[in-house]
């Protein structure tokens, strides 16, 4: 007789999340996994088929827990969006090392598509329809993926900015100069400044 199958999901996702938060995706595997686990690699396949579904199974527990209702539909379109953008990064935020797996994986996340289908909705009730929709929606999953990942891999006040302040002014004017005064931007000044220039364009 088979052995009952005893590993939960939610146990098996813990272990992939403590896996990838102390030594990153690069050390994403089977056989990590199933030593976090306690149990023998081949042990494990008899829960998951290989690496790729533990990238989903941890791309679905980040993505799932994010609110997808509607905001009130008394707002401004624009500041509905926002609120939507706003519970993404809330999410994503929790685990920032898993953030790169989101563009590989994200079309089989329910979570996403749920996120998507909620400003889809809101982007058609604007008058937002055909390849206009298409390039909003695409353009604003373009900004949260990467404007996430330069808050999280790459930070206004990380090393990057202040190699980049000292360059020699005469060779980098702009590029040195705009590096020191972005010391003084925080994470929500970037982000959310950045997301109203991309809605200002979407709405001209």
């Amino acid at each position: 007789m088979p052995r009952p199958r005893t590993l939960t999901q939610d146990r098996l996702v813990a272990a992939a999340h403590a896996v990838v938060d102390r030594e990153g995706l690069a050390g994403l595997s089977m056989r990590a996994v199933a030593k976090e686990l306690g149990m023998s690699t081949m042990g494990l396949y008899r829960y998951v088929a290989d690496r790729e579904t533990l990238e989903r199974l941890l791309v679905e527990s980040l993505l799932d827990a994010v609110d997808t209702a509607p905001p009130p539909d008394d707002t401004p379109w624009r500041e509905r969006v926002e609120e939507m953008v706003r519970r993404l990064r809330v999410a994503v935020s929790a685990r920032p090392a898993v953030l790169p797996l989101t563009v590989t994986h994200r079309h089989h996340s329910p979570g996403v598509l749920r996120w998507s289908e909620t400003v889809l909705t809101i982007l058609d009730e604007a008058g937002f329809d055909g390849t206009r929709r298409v390039i909003a929606l695409r353009a604003l999953l373009g900004y949260v993926i990467g404007a996430l990942q330069l808050e999280h891999l790459g930070p206004l006040a990380g090393p990057g900015t202040t190699t980049i302040a000292a360059l020699p002014p005469a060779d980098f004017p702009h590029l040195a100069d705009t590096a020191r005064h972005a010391r003084d931007v925080t994470p929500d000044a970037e982000f959310f400044g950045g997301l109203a220039i991309l809605l200002r364009g979407l709405a001209s």
